[in-house]
Formats: C-alpha cells, structure tokens, sequence
C-alpha cells in the first residue's frame, strides 16, 4: 500500500477471531501498538474482535482499552498531549460467533455483509487442541536427552480420537456431525472466510483484503491424511488440521487450484480476490493446553531455556509471537505481494534470539521448502534452518509435485464439504 492509497483509504478494518486470550488478544495489543506507529495520521484502526460469548466479548473490549490507554500514557510521556489524537484513531467492537457451529459463522457472516462496511483483514486464529494429556514417559525422556528439538516438535501429546462438533438437527446422526479441532481450526474459518471475500475485494483505488490463516510450527506432514480430512480417526487431530492450513494457503494462487479459489474467493469481473497469507507465532506460553498451574509454569521454563539452547522458534511471549501476523496485516500490500511473486509464497513465522529480539522469517515446510522452488537453500536473510524439524528432507521435484497435487485435492474437497453444508444450513 502507498501513502496515496493510505489517505484515500481511512478507516482499516481487522477482524480477529478468539481474541479473549493468548495469542489472538496479544494480536490485537500489538495491532494497537503498530498501527498507531506505522501508519498515517489520517487513518484510523477498527479492531473487530469475535468471541464465543458476550460477557467474553465485553471483558475482552475492557482489556483492550486498558491497553491502549497504556500505550497512549506512553505517546504522552515522549509528546505531550499527544494521546488526545491518537485515541481518536482507534475504534475497538465486538461479535459473537462459535466457529464450531456452522450456523453462527453464517449469521456472523450476514451481519457483516448487511452492514456492508469494508474488511481489510481477517486474521484467522481462533482454534483448539483437542489434547488430552502427554505420554509422560516419552515426554521426560525426549526433553531430558533432546530438549531444544523437543520443546520445539513435541511428539509425545495425547489427543482425542473421533471427537465432533455436532451441527443442528439429529446431533447423533453422522451426516450432522463434523470434526471438532478440524472445525474449529479450519473449517468454521473457511466458511467466515467465504462469506466475506465480498467485503475483501480490490479494485479501482482499494487494494485486495488480506485473509491470514494462523498455523503452527507441529504442522507436520506426517500428520495428515487425505482419506480423513476431518482427523476423525486420528490422535493428532490438531496437527493435521494445521498441515491442512498450510496445503490450503501455500497452494492458494496456483494455476492447479483456480477453480477451486475462484469459487471460494467469490472472485468476480474487475475485482481482485483477497489474498491469503500463513503465518505461525513459533512456540508462545498460551491457554490452548489447558495446564494445571505448576507444569504451566515447568512449560514456560522449558521454553527459555529452549531458546538461551539457540532455538529461534521459542518467542514464549504471545506478544513477540504476534509479530508475524501483525506484520502481515500492516506491511505494506505491494511489498508483500512482490516478495512472495518472486521468491515464492512463504508460511511467515515469529522468531526470536536468544534475548528475545524478534524478527520475521520464512519456515520451511515439508514438500514445499521456503517458496516451492526446488533446490532453495537456507542462505536468504529470512530463511533459517537452525533447529529443523528431523524428518524434514530438502525439497525435490517429486516432493513438490506431491505437494501441489496434494493440495488440489484438498481444496476440492474442501469446496464440495462447503457447498455441502451450505445446502443444508439453507434447507
């Protein structure tokens, strides 16, 4: 975006979904923070915040202007007088909506699209992890003999296998029934994504709205099966629906997925379809793991010293870790969009050194590398490969074929799952 297309543009909308906690309430602080720093003083910031219940909705507003009168008494100390310009330029509303239940998002949706106003961002980061304990054993010896590798790609988690979020109806009949995590992390996001591309559309002087999935660094490969989508049958259904999350977004503008996208993007004549962009916040000390509070604070431990080990995906900080998606909401349009043109689409992670200096990075995914170019090396000032994943192998021809092909299966699957459930929702 260019300084002509900031002043013509003044109102910038962010939508962020599970914004009561962790990672997507320090989204919002750091969103707060930023735009006040990084844009023109005659734009202002709507902050959309969603959550699964109004009185979450109304103590997250609470907290968010807390913070923002923080960062406005700090304005004040280096300008006085300041704050007063600044406070006008934030507006901060809330909505409820349980990604869980399809029939929600669709109502989210109508209410949004009746309004009409325009959405530059949404950030998809609610989600669940449909864990149910650790495999002690494995855990303590995998930390004590590998600690940084294992702080980082933790196998020894215990999910829950054929867990599903039921839908209206017969809440025992199958046809009604959908995977939670999978749900949750992807689904109910696709189809909030999909009722709102109309309000993301570029054209004349409006850039193209930006659609950021929020992934994670468990995203492994071997987690996900293309017979089983939905992780029924799986006891990692949280990483796989992450996987999923990465073969949707890296495979998005591909000429092998067109017809799938244009369809999902509702892309039409003389307008640009919203772009999706994937990031992760690398490992943050966040509620997703529901920890009694003694191995919260082990895990938090475990963590630093992950990091002061040399690992650069340890931010700990759900704030340092928002500094991916942050940026992908906030840089400017025409710099992202080149970057990825000519170095290829990249999963956008939150990295820190060993004193916590942030910076963002590309991660290398399985099948895909940095870019989904062949024969990528971890040489370029945003690539990294300290701490890799073990069974991660260097990009092929072979592998990034799979990959591709991979992901146009799981994009038509996914459109036929939504038009499915479109159909019902309206019957």
């Amino acid at each position: 975006m260019n300084g002509s297309e900031d002043e013509q543009q003044l109102v910038y909308t962010v939508l962020v979904t599970g914004a009561n906690s962790g990672l997507g309430f320090s989204t919002c602080c750091r969103l707060i923070d930023e735009f006040l720093h990084s844009r023109p003083q005659t734009q202002s910031l709507h902050l959309l915040v969603t959550t699964r219940s109004t009185s979450k909705n109304k103590d997250t507003q609470t907290r968010l202007h807390a913070h923002l009168q923080k960062t406005l008494l700090k304005a004040d100390k280096g300008t006085p007088g300041i704050s007063k310009v600044l406070a006008s330029r934030i507006k901060i509303s809330g909505e409820q909506v349980d990604l869980c239940n399809l029939r929600s998002v669709k109502e989210l949706g109508k209410r949004l699209l009746d309004r009409g106003d325009r959405l530059d961002v949404l950030i998809c980061n609610a989600g669940i992890g449909g864990w149910k304990g650790l495999n002690w054993p494995s855990a303590i010896w995998a930390i004590l003999t590998d600690w940084r590798h294992a702080c980082t790609y933790p196998t020894y988690k215990l999910g829950f296998v054929g867990a599903v979020a039921a839908q209206e109806g017969d809440e025992t009949a199958p046809d009604q029934q959908l995977g939670e995590v999978f749900t949750a992390n992807v689904f109910g996001h696709y189809i909030l994504a999909h009722e709102l591309s109309p309000l993301m559309k570029g054209g004349g002087s409006k850039e193209p709205g930006r659609i950021i999935w929020i992934s994670s660094i468990e995203a492994y490969a071997h987690a996900f099966d293309a017979e089983d989508v939905q992780a029924l049958k799986s006891d990692a259904a949280y990483e796989s629906s992450k996987r999923l999350t990465d073969l949707l977004v890296l495979t998005s503008e591909l000429p092998s997925t067109k017809m799938s996208t244009t369809a999902f993007l509702q892309e039409a004549d003389k307008q640009q379809k919203p772009k999706m962009f994937l990031a992760h916040p690398g490992v943050c000390a966040t509620s997703i793991a529901d920890l009694p509070l003694v191995l919260w604070y082990a895990m938090l431990l475990a963590q630093y010293i992950a990091r002061w080990l040399g690992s650069p995906w340890h931010p700990v900080s759900s704030y340092l870790g928002a500094v991916s998606s942050v940026w992908l909401s906030l840089a400017p349009f025409s710099s992202l969009s080149t970057q990825e043109l000519t170095e290829g689409k990249a999963k956008w992670a939150s990295s820190t050194d060993v004193f916590g200096n942030e910076r963002v990075v590309r991660t290398e995914v399985g099948g895909w590398g940095w870019g989904g170019k062949v024969g990528e090396k971890a040489d370029g000032k945003m690539r990294l490969s300290a701490n890799r994943w073990r069974g991660q192998e260097d990009v092929t021809k072979e592998s990034r074929e799979e990959f591709e092909v991979l992901g146009q299966r799981v994009w038509r699957d996914m459109e036929k799952l939504r038009e499915t459930w479109e159909d019902k929702l309206e019957a």
